[in-house]
């Protein structure tokens, strides 16, 4: 079997249960795998490949091999092989038959060395040997030596007597070393005498057949089924291969049985005749789908099918074409009901149907005619019956094709998904695809129902409840009606109509609306979604009903509109869409904004039926209740005039105008009319019944004629009624330039040609009209060459050539009569004739003149003379060239000569012999294209020909017709899509063809007949050949794209007109390249590039590869790798961007295949020591002879000194050393016990995430001087009620004006050009305007991007721009904070919250651990060294037992310190019994009292009480200690109604407690420094004092300890954030692009910059506020120990993200000291972040919109916009004036009345009177 088939066979294995594993598993042999087989317990797949057997588990990794070769062989030699088979050698093993026997745990292996012996491996290890034996003789031998004869098998049992064998049968073709037994039956056990793989079955006939080496068998597929074993085989019949299905049964020990059935696979081709696919390839047996099973089902010769019937699924070929390949199906009943045919017409005597395949005699087998019932007596055949049997051609079993294609199909499996049957086809190339035309598995790629149902995939379906594109398996309630919507069937739930189907903006109501295909919703909350307004909904006999939402809701009208079109979404669950559409809520307001001169009746005959009021003059909603005067709602009641007389007015000249009016009862009594050509209003007069003006002289000279609409208003009101007033303007001098043209005008008009003015204008505006006109002008002559045999057209242009073409009365050219063609006459300006012969005078006379004037006597006897002149003369064809083309004709030829251009193109045609010649160019050349010959000619006269009377032939020149180029061969024959490959074709005549072109174009063979998909595409393309001479054309093969995944590509050669189908020319998909990550090279070294189906299109010699500027030499090129070596001189970057963007070390790798180019990564050349030896050895050691010669003095010089100090030192450093030594062992076996359990007790917690509003409040507002009590935070606004409706009318008004763009930019620039305006006010302002405008993140976006566009200008301009977000000075700055805040949010709770949580979890339960000081805020275990607790308090872990009042008798284990105040230890009870409760909702230190009976009394423990030591005026905080609270005690814990009457229960009077606080001097664990008692300070020698300070810093060690338990965590938290390998939020990206497409704008923006300013928004902006603050994300207390070791982390990451490097010494903090070592690792990981992110596939604004819309769409309602609006305009308020002022300054701001709108809104919020 070919590589490639079986490649395609393995992919095939992996269908069912790889199907939704991505990406596909795959696995690469070392050498051609021959045989693929499964093991359908264990989903085990074999591999049998040249010289080895792979064992794979389901996912294709490799757990066993089994090595079978090669091995010394010789087909001629008989095994065993040994020394006396001289010929033996090395030879390679073919696998020929893999077959699975799970029953005995063995895998059958039969291979092509030792004359094909099989062995049995172990199936679970394939390299254990269960079975071989190599010395029972040729009855053993199975297989066949020769690699390509094909073998099937299959395991089976057979019955011998009362005993049930297992054997295999085996088929296989003839091989020149092999026996003929075609078919045999093999043993796998040993029985009786007979041995292990011995045949079982003896049957000459079909085993021993001289036909065999005449058939040339190929088997190809072996199955069983019902008893029945089936062999699929080609054998050749006459000259042609045909495809037979042979069927024995499985329990005839003699082959009686044996019967073969040909298969046709044959369609209708165009000229009526069958093309037969006659050479099966594949096949697969399997049950259909029910859908299948009813096609298959119609009316046939078979009957029904069942449907658990099988069908054969077979791909068939034509023999000798690799091009054309089919898929056919034959039902495994039908095959049977045909055998069964065939073998009763044997049986009943009947020879025409059958002959005997294998034998030799000539006459007939089927001579005796046998019972009725014989065939159900011997269904296996018998002794007596004849066998084997074959049918004849003319009985084959013949079906049409499901599918074709225009490539070798060489594989198929089939699967059942959804009662639908898919067919999986694999290609000669290692290609898989579907006939439905969809890439395997492609759901889950589609994300909404359109895009889902179009794949037309069976295998996927649109869930709706779940709102993803899923398997029916895979949707959790897909079984239901509609709930999930299958692709094949092209539906989606959709919004049909609404009912109403539009409504008032100003009302509101319910909607019923109409939805198709709307699965049961009762348990899920169903919604309607109006823009951002959310109601709920009802199902109601397929409808939904909702409530519209309110009108203040609803968005305003558009400028251009009278409605405004509102989305509207159906939701299930909040986030899931079910179906969307639009409502119109219209604006009977709006309708007369477009109107001009009828607003009544605009307003009534709207869509909308508004009504219009005449007094107020205003368009309404339809209200039928009322019914007054001044309403009307019918056309016919509109104030309107009309009737207008005269319709026609001329310009320049006054005529009085009259119109009649009606419904004018509640109109003024006084009107005036005008139109935009009037430059004033003239006043309307009335007489009786019918209105006037007394006209107006109009100026309009655009066009002849233009309709002019009056307008009519009411004096008194200034307002328009309704005029249909319209009139028809005219201008005579428009388009009537001459006295002719003027006088050819409609006598409506009154035009004359005035004398007095030489113009056409009205005739009462002409004192003396002229009645004659002037004569003829001749401006121009078309042509003004003519032959002199006449008979050409002349075109005479000019100017009063007469007003009809009756005027034309004579015309002569040079003296010549030329006839007046009337039909091609144009008035006054355009004339055409046909020109006379020249004549020559008679005799002797003097010649006429050749050349002369035209001219034309119009009515009248007006002559008109041109001043060009007309000339006769002959043309003169000379030479043509080029004098040969090819039959088909195309060829452009040139005819030279004089004269040529004696004519019009449209008056010549050309000939070549007979074949016309199409007319290109005309002039003093000619170019024409030659027609098509009938075959190759003699030389031909080239006849060119002027009008109907010249023919002048090419007198030096003649043209032959030669034979047609041909195309004999083309290499290569495959190019990628991306072309560029340098195509040769080589043939004869390419010498004759001027343009040769490659045209590709989709192949409408790729399709099922009779479906859509077998459309013709308009698609094509082109490519020109680049070379070209007599026998080779040189194309680069073009690029293409494919319409769809399976679409192939028809290729075609165009050499003029003659085509030449390229019929094996292939496309490949482009390459895959697997990245290369900053590999290090050297010069002229080997680069390694792997990637897949690199050689499908390319060779070695052809690819390129650049590294940098420089190319690499490609070496080897094969299907996964590319091996190239390096330039052997360090190249340049391929270009400026590249260089800015890299490192100088790294090097762009680049590939290019024809027309594409890949960038597979970066290279790095290694760096060597350049330095010459002889220098480095000298530059070395002299410098070290000396400083030796320098050290030994010194040392010699300080020696003594040195010995003194010594023994001082020396008591000091033991002393040290000891403590030290105790103090590390001690922390270390801390550390190894804490890091032992620290993951376990950290897993038990689940993260409690703030939800959105708590998160944006924390972040936004926490920090504000109010914090929590900020108005934002508890969203109260002290409003009166009466004033509350008018207050949020006036904000909405308010979040209108904000959406103007101009508005707010002024807005933004005037406060901050406020000194007062500072840098906490601009935080809080971009926080507000953050909420307020969190409904629109787009236009928010919009806004800071413009911002900070100025802002990098500003910063840029001024030279700094490394300053740019450095710090919040600006509102932009904060603004791009609360952006990244915003977009970032669920990246942080979907991936790096967990690890931050895990961080401060880490942190917190590390720093409890240890002594915490409650006052002084240090603790044993700490990162932070100002915070790190310096003594060495004593301690030890007890373990309480909590008992919690009222809440049960069950108690909890709680882990404390005796050192810890009681505070302390309530905080960890309550932290461990509320475990499961957010911080917010547990109880606070200060409501509960903790309660211990150590005996029959109850003691409360408290911080501070009477018994509290002292220390001279400090007082000690309480601890279990000292309570004397013991390991294991028990505690109780219960609730206090107020935490002062906790304190006064545990004082026996008020004196007690007055004593306990007079003094507030308290400590816990140590005292202050500077607050020790003087006399301990001066008993304290110096000598004390120096050893306290130094033994202090040995505590340093600790923070070691914290850091090496905590690094995990951290490194975790730095790898979640840092890391572009995994999900990006497309914020960052999108953010990252911005500010590099704005810095390559700037010459003066290094990387440098753009790394600090990608730090400065993102990092520093964002993670390290977040990691300083984790209660900003989740419901957790940060104490001040944890916060202190938190800064030291943030630090840490802000140090990681600069670009400066920090230089440490023993001087430097220990904060700094402390991650010096790992600050260069998160270096890397920030530079490799910022890189990756680069390199990703860029956020289009379209996507950013998307991704922000739906954060609005999500969180918005739950914010406090209003309140936030409210706080905005305070700054409105304040800064009043100066926004007014900037304002009234911008045109802009003018133009849209912004000014105006803020005392509106300034009116309505502060209840004042403006000066509006």
């Amino acid at each position: 079997m070919a590589w490639w088939c079986v490649a395609a066979l393995l992919s095939l294995l992996c269908v069912g249960r790889c199907l939704s594993i991505q990406p596909y598993a795959n696995f690469s042999s070392a050498t051609i795998i021959n045989t693929v087989a499964q093991d359908p317990h264990t989903g085990r797949i074999y591999l049998g490949a040249v010289n080895a057997i792979y064992q794979l588990d389901a996912q294709l990794q490799k757990e066993s091999i089994a090595v079978t070769g090669p091995k010394k062989d010789n087909p001629s030699c008989t095994p065993p092989i040994t020394a006396t088979c001289t010929e033996a050698r090395d030879t390679n093993n073919y696998n020929k038959l893999l077959l699975t026997n799970p029953k005995n745990g063995s895998l059958v292996v039969c291979g092509s060395i030792y004359r094909g012996i099989c062995s049995l491996l172990n199936l679970s290890h394939v390299e254990q040997q269960i079975y071989y034996s190599d010395v029972k003789g040729e009855k053993t031998y199975v297989a066949t030596t020769d690699e390509n004869v094909s073998v099937v098998g299959i395991i089976s049992t057979l019955k011998k007597g009362d005993e049930y064998l297992s054997v295999f049968v085996v088929g296989k073709g003839y091989g020149g070393s092999d026996s003929s037994k075609l078919i045999s039956t093999r043993l796998l056990q040993v029985h009786g005498d007979m041995d292990m793989f011995e045949n079982v079955v003896e049957a000459s006939m079909v085993q021993a057949s001289p036909f065999a080496l005449r058939y040339h068998h190929d088997f190809h597929y072996i199955f069983k089924d019902s008893g029945y074993i089936y062999f699929l085989f080609t054998r050749i019949h006459g000259t042609t291969n045909i495809t037979m299905v042979a069927r024995l049964c499985e329990n005839d020990t003699h082959y009686y049985s044996y019967t073969e059935l040909q298969l046709n696979c044959s369609i209708a081709s165009a000229d009526n005749d069958r093309k037969t696919y006659n050479k099966v390839r594949a096949a697969y047996l399997a049950t259909p789908g029910s859908a299948l099973v009813k096609n298959l089902s119609s009316p046939s010769i078979y009957g029904a099918l069942n449907a658990s019937d099988k069908v054969l699924f077979a791909v068939f070929s034509q023999d000798g074409d690799a091009t054309s390949s089919a898929l056919c199906m034959y039902s495994l009943r039908s095959i049977n009901l045909r055998l069964k045919e065939v073998i009763e017409s044997c049986y009943k005597g009947e020879s025409t149907s059958v002959y005997s395949p294998y034998s030799s005699k000539p006459e007939a087998i089927c001579t005796t005619k046998r019972e009725e019932n014989i065939m159900e007596k011997y269904p296996c055949g018998e002794e007596f019956l004849p066998s084997p049997l074959a049918s004849k051609p003319e009985y084959a079993l013949t079906v049409s094709p499901v599918f074709t294609r225009k490539s070798m199909l060489t594989a198929v499996a089939v699967a059942v998904e959804n009662e639908h049957t898919v067919a999986f086809l694999g290609t000669r190339q290692g290609e898989v695809f579907k006939i439905t035309k969809v890439p395997v598995q492609a759901c889950e790629q589609k994300t909404n129902c359109t895009s889902c149902v179009n794949q037309l995939d069976p295998y996927c379906g649109w869930c709706v409840l779940e709102g993803r594109c899923t398997r029916k398996k895979d949707c959790s309630r897909g079984g239901e009606q509609n709930a999930w919507l299958w692709s094949p069937n092209q539906q989606c739930v959709a919004i049909q109509a609404f009912h109403p189907p539009n409504i008032s903006c100003k009302k509101t109501q319910q909607v019923a609306i109409d939805v198709s295909a709307l699965p049961s919703i009762e348990s899920d909350k169903l919604e309607c979604v109006f823009s951002d307004t959310r109601s709920g909904a009802t199902m109601s006999g397929g409808q939904v009903i909702c409530a519209l939402p309110n009108p203040s809701s609803i968005p305003p009208t558009p400028e251009t509109q009278d409605y405004v079109a509102v989305p509207v979404k159906i939701m299930v669950n909040n986030v899931i869409e079910v179906a969307a559409n639009e409502y119109k809520f219209y604006n009977c307001a709006a309708v007369v904004k477009k109107t001009t001169n009828t607003p009544c009746i605009d307003c009534v005959t709207s869509q909308w039926g508004c009504q219009w009021n005449t007094q107020e003059h205003t368009c309404s909603d339809r209200d039928d209740s009322v019914d007054r005067p001044n309403i009307i709602q019918h056309m016919q009641k509109c104030p309107q005039f009309g009737n207008l007389e005269p319709g026609l007015i001329p310009v320049g000249f006054r005529i009085p105008i009259s119109f009649e009016g009606k419904n004018l009862e509640n109109m003024g009594k006084t009107f005036q009319i005008g139109t935009e050509l009037m430059k004033q209003v003239s006043e309307v007069t009335k007489d009786g019944a019918k209105f006037g003006f007394e006209g107006y002289e109009f100026a309009y000279n655009k066009k002849p004629e233009v309709n002019v609409s009056f307008y009519v208003k009411d004096k008194e009101t200034e307002k328009k009624i309704d005029s249909t007033l319209q009139v028809a303007l005219y201008n005579c001098s428009v388009g009537r330039e001459d006295c002719s043209l003027c006088k050819n005008a409609d006598r409506k008009y009154n035009c004359v040609w005035c004398q007095t003015t030489s113009s056409c204008i009205y005739s009462k505006l002409c004192p003396s009209e002229a009645t004659q006109c002037p004569s003829p002008s001749i401006t121009d002559i078309v042509p003004r060459y003519g032959p002199k045999k006449g008979h050409i057209m002349v075109t005479i242009k000019g100017s009063n050539l007469g007003i009809k073409k009756e005027d034309i009365t004579r015309i002569t050219v040079a003296g010549v009569p030329c006839t007046h063609k009337p039909e091609r006459y144009s008035v006054s300006t355009s004339v055409v004739c046909e020109i006379g012969p020249w004549r020559r005078p008679p005799g002797d006379a003097e010649p006429f003149s050749t050349k002369g004037a035209v001219e034309v006597e119009v009515e009248g006897s007006k002559m008109g003379v041109s001043e060009v002149a007309f000339e006769y003369r002959d043309p003169a064809p000379e030479s043509v060239e080029p004098t040969r083309g090819p039959a088909d004709g195309g060829t452009v030829i040139t005819i030279s000569g004089r004269n040529l251009d004696t004519a019009t193109k449209d008056d010549i045609s050309i000939v070549v012999g007979a074949v016309p010649c199409e007319v290109l160019d005309f002039g003093p050349r000619i170019t024409c294209k030659t027609g098509s010959s009938k075959g190759p000619s003699l030389p031909l006269k080239i006849t060119v020909k002027y009008g109907r009377s010249t023919t002048e032939e090419v007198t030096n020149s003649t043209f032959t017709y030669e034979s047609n180029p041909t195309v004999i061969k083309h290499y290569p024959k495959e190019s990628f899509m991306c072309g560029g490959r340098n195509i040769t074709v080589e043939g004869t005549g390419f010498d004759l063809v001027q343009r040769a072109v490659m045209r590709v174009r989709p192949s409408t063979d790729d399709c099922i007949p009779s479906t859509d998909d077998c459309r013709l595409s308009n698609v094509e393309f082109v490519q020109e050949a680049f070379f070209k001479n007599k026998t080779v054309l040189r194309f680069y093969s073009p690029p293409v794209k494919k319409m769809n995944e399976n679409h192939s590509f028809k290729t075609v050669l165009q050499l003029d007109n003659t085509i030449s189908n390229l019929t094996d020319f292939t496309y490949h998909s482009d390459p895959e390249f697997f990245n290369v990550t900053n590999k290090a090279i050297s010069p002229g070294g080997i680069i390694i590039v792997n990637g897949k189906g690199l050689s499908n299109a390319m060779t070695a010699p052809e690819a390129q590869a650049f590294v940098g500027n420089e190319p690499c030499n490609v070496t080897i090129l094969q299907a996964d790798k590319l091996i190239l070596v390096a330039p052997f001189h360090r190249p340049k970057a391929r270009s400026r961007r590249q260089r800015r963007e890299t490192s100088s070390e790294d090097m762009e790798l680049v590939i290019k295949f024809g027309h594409g180019e890949w960038n597979v990564g970066f290279v790095h050349y290694e760096k060597k020591n350049e330095v010459p030896l002889y220098i480095i050895i000298p530059a070395v050691i002299l410098p070290m002879v000396l400083f030796i010669a320098v050290s030994v003095y010194c040392y010699r010089r300080k020696s003594q000194q040195a010995e003194r100090e010594y023994e001082k030192v020396k008591q000091q450093l033991e002393s040290l050393e000891e403590s030290v030594r105790d103090r590390c062992k001690k922390e270390f076996t801390d550390l190894m016990i804490e890091m032992e359990d620290h993951t376990s007790d950290l897993s038990e917690a689940r993260i409690p995430f703030l939800d959105y509003k708590n998160y944006t409040d924390r972040v936004f507002f926490l920090p504000s001087k109010d914090g929590a009590n900020d108005v934002m935070i508890t969203g109260k606004l002290d409003i009166p009620e009466n004033r509350r409706a008018t207050v949020e009318q006036a904000l909405n008004q308010f979040s209108n004006l904000l959406n103007s763009k101009t508005f707010l930019i002024n807005f933004i620039r005037t406060l901050e050009s406020r000194q007062e305006f500072n840098a906490r006010n601009k935080v809080y302002f971009a926080s507000l305007l953050t909420v307020a405008l969190h409904g629109k993140l787009e236009y928010y976006t919009d806004i800071m991007r413009t911002l900070l566009l100025e802002l990098m200008e500003e910063y840029v301009q001024s030279k700094n721009p490394k300053l740019m977000l450095r710090r919040s000075e600006t509102v932009v700055e904060r603004m791009l904070c609360n952006w990244m805040s915003i977009s970032l949010y669920q990246f942080l709770k979907d991936s790096a919250g967990e690890p931050l949580y895990k961080l401060f979890k880490a942190i917190k339960h590390q720093v409890e651990k240890g002594p915490v000081d409650a006052k002084m805020k240090k603790a044993k275990y700490t990162l932070n060294d100002t915070g790190l607790l310096g003594d060495d308090v004593e301690y030890s872990v007890l373990t309480l037992q909590v008992l919690v009042h009222g809440e049960g008798p069950d108690v909890t284990p709680v882990k404390v310190l005796n050192c810890d105040t009681i505070s302390q230890v309530k905080e960890k009870i309550i932290e461990q019994v509320y475990r499961n409760l957010p911080y917010s909702q547990r109880p606070t230190v200060e409501s509960v009292a903790l309660e211990w009976r150590p005996g029959s009394t109850g003691q409360i423990l408290s911080d501070l009480d009477l018994t509290s030591q002292k220390e001279g005026r400090w007082k000690r905080l309480n601890t279990l200690a000292h309570y004397n609270v013991r390991d294991n005690a028990t505690l109780v814990l219960s609730r206090v109604l107020h935490t002062q009457q906790s304190f006064d229960q545990n004082q026996d009077s008020h004196e007690e407690k007055s004593a306990l606080l007079e003094d507030d001097k308290v400590f816990h664990l140590v005292r202050p420094a500077d607050e020790l008692d003087e006399v301990k300070s001066k008993r304290g020698s110096m000598k004390d004092k120096a050893t306290t300070k130094a033994i202090t810093e040995i505590y340093l060690t600790r923070l070691l300890s914290m850091k090496g338990t905590l690094q995990q965590f951290v490194d975790d938290f730095f790898s979640s954030v840092l890391c572009s390998g995994t999900v990006v939020p497309p914020a960052v990206k999108y953010f990252f692009d911005f500010l590099d497409e704005q810095a390559h704008k700037h010459d003066n923006v290094d990387e440098e910059t753009i790394h600090i300013w990608k730090t400065n928004s993102l990092p520093l902006r964002f993670w390290v506020n977040i990691l300083k603050n984790p209660h900003f994300i989740f419901d957790v207390h940060v104490t001040e120990v944890v916060d202190a070791s938190l800064s030291v982390i943030a630090q840490t990451f802000m140090d990681a993200c600069t670009k400066t490097e920090h230089k440490l010494s023993r001087e430097s903090p220990s904060n700094k000291l402390l991650y010096a070592k790992e600050i260069s690792t998160y270096k890397k990981m920030v530079d490799d972040y910022y890189k990756g992110i680069r390199q990703m596939v860029p956020v289009s604004d379209q996507d950013m919109n998307t991704y922000l819309a739906e954060i609005s769409r999500s969180h918005t309602e739950k914010l406090n916009t209003q309140v936030a609006l409210h706080q905005l305009y305070q700054y409105a308020s304040k800064y009043y004036d100066g926004i007014i002022s900037s304002l009234e300054e911008d045109p802009a701001a003018q133009n849209k009345q912004l000014t105006l709108r803020l005392q509106q809104i300034a009116a309505a919020l502060e209840n004042k009177v403006t000066d509006l």
